[in-house]
């Protein structure tokens, strides 16, 4: 099968795994406790009033007739008004998403600096003291919640020693890296990292264990076969044996779960931006879920799936480019 083809499947693959999911998501308003028109009519509101909502909000209509038209506003890059916060939904999600972008990609970048050489490490000294550290240290990290590891983090470094502040940061990475390139002043990069720090352990601790797990036992399967033993045999260096030949088929299926987790740091973030106040798209999801603004969470839902479905897409595409097998099954 072409790239080109197997890119088309995937993509249709895609669109229908978001229509469930935007499915899904509009079926929840009606199967959760809660009424939207009790959050936005005044208390003292008559039955009046609430069917003039109803008829703004469109929940007079027919259920069918709801789903159509949210259908609709989807395909039109609309996904409703915000009465509880006074601004439409699409607008305020998409302000907030690059942040929880940032946080995703930072945990992501202390994840793969971490694992991978603690997973060599761990493989090539084998029954040694360096492979037992790092064994527990991903047992440790993928027991650990995420939520109990940043409220930690934030006690012992951010009120403790006072090393990392707890508040959420003044500037994002776009415009910090604006400052480093226009005006030569690293100050808004170094600000940057310096709020950055905690969520992104917090958040990746767990990326960090799994990883430095599937690497440790990667890196020992590809030591056990023919091709290694052959290259010691011509006296290539153990060094090029390990780097170039084992770790690079070590990593095939690292690529794919870095992809995939990613996604799942998007949607996981949520917790880890409610403990350090950080501005991502998680403090809109709680706090539209506090306020029963149905049309933020709906939103937010709706690009935290699509944004999974289109990480799953290019890790394929990656995958089937590296391996041209996976395109045939």
């Amino acid at each position: 099968m072409s790239m080109g083809r197997f890119l088309l499947r995937r993509i249709l693959q895609g669109v229908f795994v978001i229509w469930g999911v935007v499915t899904v998501v509009f079926m929840l308003r009606f199967v959760t406790p809660g009424d939207p028109i009790t959050f936005i009519a005044p208390l003292d509101a008559g039955p009046e009033v609430r069917a003039n909502i109803a008829q703004e909000l469109g929940l007079d209509q027919p259920l069918y007739v709801q789903y159509f038209d949210y259908l609709v506003e989807l395909l039109q890059g609309e996904m409703g008004y915000s009465f509880i916060n006074g601004t439409p939904a699409a607008a305020r999600i998409f302000n907030r998403l690059p942040a929880t972008l940032e946080l995703a990609v930072a945990a992501s970048v202390v994840a793969i600096v971490i694992s991978i050489p603690l997973g060599v490490i761990s493989a090539t000294r084998r029954h040694e003291p360096a492979d037992y550290a790092a064994t527990t240290f991903s047992l440790v990290g993928i027991s650990t919640p995420n939520f109990w590891l940043g409220i930690m983090l934030v006690l012992l470094l951010g009120v403790g020693l006072e090393v990392f502040p707890t508040s959420r940061r003044p500037i994002g990475l776009l415009p910090a890296l604006e400052l480093l390139f226009t005006d030569l002043d690293p100050g808004g990069l170094r600000t940057w990292l310096w709020h950055i720090t905690l969520p992104a352990v917090t958040l990746g601790t767990y990326f960090t264990a799994l990883i430095t797990r599937l690497t440790r036992s990667g890196m020992l399967d590809e030591l056990g076969k023919s091709y290694v033993q052959a290259s010691r045999a011509k006296g290539l260096p153990e060094t090029l044996v390990r780097y170039k030949h084992v770790l690079r088929n070590t990593l095939i299926p690292v690529i794919t779960v870095l992809g995939l987790q990613l996604g799942t740091l998007i949607g996981g973030a949520v917790i880890t931006e409610a403990v350090f106040n950080w501005p991502g798209l998680g403090t809109v999801v709680i706090n539209a879920i506090n306020d029963r603004d149905w049309v933020l969470i709906q939103g937010s839902l709706v690009v935290i799936g699509a944004g999974f479905v289109i990480l799953n897409i290019a890790v394929d595409a990656t995958y089937a480019y590296i391996n041209p097998q996976v395109r045939g099954e």
